[in-house]
């Protein structure tokens, strides 16, 4: 009788997962729609325009879990109260109509239902996932940064002009604001950059991921400064190119590169750069052995 019992639990626990599933899918594909939708169509508020690197993220995402499932099941069925409390806090914030709050719901029970049924360990094993799909969540966070950006706005400008200038155009800025062939073109809080450089750290984490990088500290910091780095450069010649299009009167160029899929091209070319990199900075520290510590007497 122990085989048909265990058969029989198997197969309960199977269904219930699959209602589990079947739930989640009810609850959330409405809202993930609306999200790529808004992503592909820029149909949705500037703000969650920042996160549309979701759409390459929250797959990944589901992909891992996929290829973690049997380190899940061998993981013992541990229950652990915080599941149950973000649980509680994930349902109250979905039933609560608020969008931002809404969208939240997503990351909070999802890690509610690890810790639920695997305790910590769980949580642990899926981690990563969990971050990409955190990262991806649209909050109001681009909106409560961009107060802040003004020096970059500024450094952005500076650097756009100097570089006009030395390709002889006669170009004078004030602050975040760039005289050009009797035009204005401003560097507005949402053109200094913030979205690529949020994608650009988000796809980093992939790859390091993906290149079981991540493990190393010095890999790891070596790889995202550069990357922030080679953003911050992009967007100062994506900037310099849509204050000589505007300038010059070449209004169909600057519409494709700002407004259309050219600046979607631009962000997918910066991006490819960061997988050479990666590979670059993998060869060299694999030559350089790290310092080992110093053991005091």
């Amino acid at each position: 009788m122990a085989i048909p019992l265990q058969v029989k639990n198997r197969n309960t626990s199977q269904l219930f997962n699959i209602g589990i599933l079947a739930v989640l899918v009810l609850l959330y594909a409405p809202i993930l729609l609306h999200w790529v939708d808004g992503w592909i169509h820029k149909s949705i508020s500037i703000e969650h325009e920042y996160f549309s690197h979701g759409m390459i993220g929250l797959p990944f995402a589901a992909y891992l879990v996929w290829l973690q499932r049997k380190q899940w099941q061998r993981l013992p069925d541990t229950t652990h109260p915080l599941g149950a409390v973000l649980l509680l806090v994930g349902g109250v914030f979905y039933l609560s109509g608020v969008g931002e709050w809404v969208n939240l719901s997503l990351p909070t029970i999802l890690a509610g239902l690890c810790i639920w049924f695997k305790g910590i360990s769980g949580f642990r094993l899926q981690g990563f996932p969990f971050l990409l799909v955190f990262l991806a969540t649209p909050t109001e966070l681009p909106y409560l940064i961009t107060p802040y950006t003004f020096p970059l706005q500024s450094f952005i400008a500076g650097s756009a002009g100097f570089i006009l200038n030395q390709f002889g155009m006669d170009v004078t800025v004030d602050e975040i604001n760039l005289y050009v062939g009797g035009r204005i073109v401003e560097v507005a809080p949402y053109c200094a950059g913030l979205k690529m450089l949020f994608t650009t750290v988000y796809v980093s984490l992939m790859l390091l991921y993906w290149t079981s990088s991540l493990s190393s500290r010095r890999t790891t910091v070596w790889f995202l400064s550069l990357a922030v780095l080679i953003s911050i450069i992009a967007n100062i010649i994506r900037n310099t190119m849509l204050t000589f299009f505007h300038g010059t009167g070449q209004e169909a160029a600057f519409y494709w590169l700002h407004d259309s899929w050219g600046g979607d091209l631009y962000s997918a070319c910066m991006l490819i750069l960061l997988v050479p990199l990666l590979n670059g900075i993998n060869r060299y520290f694999s030559t350089v052995p790290e310092t080992p510590p110093v053991e005091e007497n």
